[in-house]
């Protein structure tokens, strides 16, 4: 009997729930803790962060890691480029060297924070979303990624992304079956087409959300009727880097359906405060 072989199913949208506001820890809370460490991922979802939002770069020996940066001087107290370091040269920096609140007390440095893999942090977090933004395009590491999403059994508790346009057409192509945010090309043309009031010409691809800013070079992008339009064509709406609690009440008004921040315990308070109107 021949088996015929049938697409992987399109993945559905579980970065959008129902009737409430993912808190998505921005580097796992970066104006509260060293950033892309563990420390970080792991005091955010303490506290109740839903989503881990975090970037990933490949060392030169070939494993994923988290980090925003190309090179390690700005969070770290080493130099240079992390494709041109191995895992065992990075690990051994110190990654809460640079994190201060006042330029005056550093209070993580000889904590023991890290730059942790990939696998660290879902090892670290086995019931929390994690959000990727792949950071690294050259050499391109998205088949990597997606064996990796692959080989761990993670696909339905992550979503990719990524400013590089190939890099995430790369990944869709590798990777069908695991959930992705619009490409800035995507989110460019159902905005232009909203402006338009042309909406009704935007056609979905696989995208499953539109990760965008509240405002970009003095021009509002989110605001109700966006919201709406991003809706009906089945796509959640997370807005990022949002750090003030007036703007979140603002947000959540419209009805996005997720909120980025450099601190998840404002979001976590501001939920509180409308619970409890």
């Amino acid at each position: 009997m021949s088996v015929v072989s049938r697409p992987p199913a399109r993945p559905g949208n579980p970065f959008r729930p129902a009737d409430d506001i993912l808190v998505i820890a921005h580097r796992g809370g970066a104006g509260l803790f060293p950033e892309n460490t563990l420390h970080a991922f792991r005091q955010a979802a303490q506290m109740g962060a839903d989503v881990m939002e975090i970037d990933i770069h490949q060392t030169a020996d070939g494993h994923l890691v988290v980090a925003h940066d190309p090179h390690v001087d700005r969070v770290t107290d080493g130099s240079g480029l992390i494709k041109e370091h191995t895992l065992a040269e990075l690990q051994a920096l110190d990654a809460g060297y640079r994190w201060t609140r006042d330029h005056e007390i550093f209070p993580f440095r000889g904590k023991g924070c890290t730059i942790p893999t990939l696998l660290e942090l879902y090892e670290a977090l086995p019931d929390h979303w994690i959000n990727i933004d792949i950071k690294q395009a050259d050499p391109p590491i998205f088949q990597n990624l997606a064996d990796f999403i692959r080989r761990h059994g993670v696909a339905e508790r992550t979503m990719v992304g990524s400013f590089h346009v190939a890099a995430i057409e790369g990944f869709r192509r590798a990777c069908p079956e695991v959930a992705t945010a619009a490409s800035v090309r995507e989110s460019m043309r159902i905005f232009i087409l909203h402006k338009l009031f042309l909406q009704r010409f935007y056609r979905r691809g696989v995208e499953s959300a539109l990760q965008i800013p509240d405002v970009h070079e003095g021009f509002v992008i989110v605001t109700p009727r966006f919201v709406k339009t991003a809706h009906q064509r089945g796509l959640a709406v997370h807005v990022w880097t949002v750090n003030d609690k007036q703007t979140m009440h603002r947000l959540i008004d419209m009805g996005v359906d997720g909120i980025v921040t450099d601190f998840p315990d404002r979001l976590l308070a501001v939920k509180a405060e409308r619970s409890g109107r």
